[in-house]
């Protein structure tokens, strides 16, 4: 079109409908007057008046992410607001007569000729579809309306019922609704916030309680993670809970024979965890506690307080 329209004034209608892929194009043509053709890497220059039109509110599309708002600005150079056409009921019959014009000129027949109160009934209809409407409708009547003389209850038939009410009300209504919807979807998400809030100060709260300091929440991370990696080849005292027994068959590689193996399903308590590797420390350090406290990551300090909580023999 930029091609076409070299030299000339190309109309741009409904620009804020483009998608964002496009008003980027759109306006790199605008800023540096070049463009370059589908399957084409020769850059062609043109000089082009653009007006464009929308019925959409720009800032508000700008706002939400729409429309960009350096192409706005760019096209934003000489603005013409255009009311309604409920607003400008002198111009409705001016209109009307010259797309009656148009059409007869276009089927070859007479143009239409309103009656004085089909004038009226024209001029406070609330015409919510403004200039395209009124077009239809003068064009329906046209082709079907055998006589060019229309009176009130010929334009009657062509004219839809509806609320008499303006537009922007209606669509002030549904921004409204939006608007309420919205907020209660921030209230739910602030109400979802706050919930996650307070379960975080409980499970603080109870991290605090069953632990006095950080080291010794590390302790028992560690401890739990040398558990499973240890091997244990040691016999180990008595505890309260009583172990599982469960016997499972496994095949020896080397001789293809099927023996039962006694599998011990231990306690997974963290205390005696904590208990057993303590006491695993201090064999292998000969009883030393220092070299145990190193070896477990906590003060000699802990160590002495857990060996006399958990009453180990050192």
């Amino acid at each position: 079109y930029f091609e076409v329209a070299d030299g000339g004034t190309i109309f741009l209608d409904e620009v804020a409908e483009l998608p964002t892929s496009t008003q980027v194009r759109l306006l790199r043509v605008l800023e540096s007057g070049e463009f370059l053709k589908v399957g084409s890497s020769k850059v062609i220059k043109t000089d082009v008046r653009v007006v464009a039109a929308s019925n959409v509110n720009i800032p508000k599309a700008i706002e939400k992410g729409d429309f960009r708002q350096d192409l706005y600005y760019r096209l934003n150079t000489v603005p013409i607001i255009v009311p309604p056409l409920r607003d400008r009921k002198d111009d409705i019959h001016l209109i009307f007569r010259k797309f009656a014009a148009d059409f007869a000129e276009k089927y070859r027949m007479p143009p239409l000729r309103l009656t004085n109160d089909a004038v009226d009934l024209l001029k406070n209809f609330y015409w919510p579809g403004n200039v395209r409407q009124l077009k239809n409708v003068t064009e329906q009547i046209s082709i079907i309306e055998k006589e060019k003389e229309i009176n009130s209850i010929i334009l009657k038939r062509y004219l839809p019922e509806g609320p008499k009410s303006d537009l922007p009300v209606l669509f002030k209504k549904q921004e409204e609704e939006h608007f309420s919807e919205r907020e209660l979807l921030y209230k739910v998400l602030f109400d979802m916030k706050k919930d996650v809030t307070e379960l975080k100060k409980i499970v603080i709260n109870l991290l605090e309680q069953e632990s006095e300091t950080t080291a010794l929440e590390q302790t028992k991370a560690l401890l739990v993670k040398d558990y499973y990696e240890t091997p244990f080849s040691k016999p180990t005292e008595r505890r309260e809970t009583k172990p599982e027994f469960s016997h499972e068959s496994y095949k020896d590689d080397d001789d293809d024979v099927y023996h039962d193996s006694e599998i011990i399903e231990e306690s997974l308590s963290l205390q005696d965890k904590e208990k057993e590797m303590i006491r695993k420390a201090l064999e292998k350090h000969n009883g030393k506690r220092k070299n145990a406290a190193n070896e477990l990551g906590i003060s000699e300090r802990t160590l002495y307080r857990k060996i006399k909580e958990y009453k180990i023999r050192s």
